[in-house]
């Protein structure tokens, strides 16, 4: 049997797995990929209730914070309008939250949950919470606090810059 032809120029496909080892030092590649596996671990926590991460984290801040405009959705989410339209429309189809006018501004829109929204939303927390403790489980408390502060630094520090 022959080896496949390359093109001229080309390189050849290494034999063994390849090493990330060099980027191993910037903790932002950690931190990226440490979110990879989170962030597929919580899209299967959240399949059954038919939700994304943004779906949740959508109907969460709508469920906590009763009236909250499109404004102020897109904005704690750090998301633009656009994306967020789709995504009020998804949750407002599905009969999770509505949208009503502000009578003090007609071109304001509060968002609710519904029953409905409310029930799904609390089932989908619990799975949120089995999720982070599954996830979590081998840091200590003290630990998970650490992490957390840490993360509430380099998101400020993120939002200095420029």
């Amino acid at each position: 049997m022959t080896a496949p032809k390359t093109k001229p120029g080309a390189v050849p496909p290494l034999a063994g797995e390849a090493s990330d080892s060099l980027l191993q030092r910037f903790l932002g590649y950690r931190m990226k990929r440490a979110f990879n596996v989170v962030q597929a671990d919580l899209a299967e926590a959240l399949r059954p209730f038919d939700l994304r991460m943004t779906s949740y984290t959508a109907l969460v801040l709508i469920m906590d914070n009763p009236g909250l405009s499109q404004s102020q959705l897109a904005a704690v989410m750090d998301i633009e309008r656009p994306n967020l339209v789709v995504l009020v429309d998804e949750l407002e189809g599905r009969d999770l939250i509505v949208r009503e006018r502000v009578p003090t501004d007609r071109r304001t829109y509060a968002l609710n949950v519904t029953l409905a929204g409310r029930q799904l939303c609390e089932k989908a927390m619990a799975a949120v919470e089995r999720h982070e403790e599954q996830m979590f489980r081998g840091l200590s408390p003290e630990m998970r606090a650490t992490v957390a502060e840490a993360m509430v630094i380099i998101r400020q520090a993120g939002g200095q810059a420029g």
